[in-house]
């Protein structure tokens, strides 16, 4: 029984080397798209099995689409495919359903049996990505919103945070300094009682703060 794929990666060179991986075997990619705001209609026209996602593309936030996905098309399996070992995707990845998370760097056989797996609607998480995740659970102390008083300027950067973004990318995204920026992450874990950025990171994603 063959497994319908539906690819979605704006680097052509990419969709082209999957094409060649899946070649000869059960996997049949149903089509392939540079864009994340064509998603839910691709997998509407093809009814794929599984929607390989990158993070990071040209034509948007693939962690967005992810959550797009999940909401209009829950059953759905969905393995993210990205080039960036970065614990805030990942953290938001497993926080909105994504089936697993795969580095571009993986082997052919373990990308294969990847999407393999995610066709029976099971989860390839590896269990050094969850721990890593536990590992970095939301602040214990950490209670709810009204516990936390986060300036709004601290909130829009965590929220950036959350999304992955580093010190730099936020300083261009909210026009700030880089020291500024700093000087806000430091306030937010402080707050929080976070011992990291993950930490801050899965606290957002849990309390819908992305």
């Amino acid at each position: 029984m063959s497994i319908r794929l539906l690819i979605i990666d704006d680097h052509e060179v990419v969709r082209a080397g999957l094409k060649s991986l899946v070649a000869g075997t059960e996997i049949k990619i149903v089509a392939d798209s540079p864009r994340t705001d064509a998603c839910i209609r691709q997998i509407r026209k093809h009814r794929p099995d599984v929607v390989l996602l990158d993070v990071r593309m040209s034509s948007g936030d693939g962690l967005a689409a992810l959550g797009k996905i999940k909401s209009e098309i829950p059953k759905l399996s969905v393995l993210i495919f990205s080039a960036f070992d970065n614990p805030g995707y990942v953290v938001r990845a497993l926080a909105l359903g994504a089936k697993g998370y795969l580095l571009k760097g993986t082997t052919r056989e373990k990308l294969l049996d990847a999407i393999r797996v995610a066709a029976k609607g099971e989860s390839v998480w590896t269990r050094h990505q969850l721990r890593k995740v536990a590992t970095h659970g939301a602040p214990q102390k950490t209670v709810s919103d009204v516990d936390v008083a986060l300036t709004p300027r601290e909130r829009e950067n965590l929220k950036c945070l959350a999304a992955g973004n580093s010190n730099k990318e936020i300083a261009e995204l909210l026009d700030i300094s880089q020291e500024t920026v700093k000087e806000h992450v430091q306030n937010i874990l402080r707050k929080l009682e976070a011992g990291d950025r993950t930490e801050a990171a899965v606290w957002a994603v849990k309390k819908g703060l992305e």
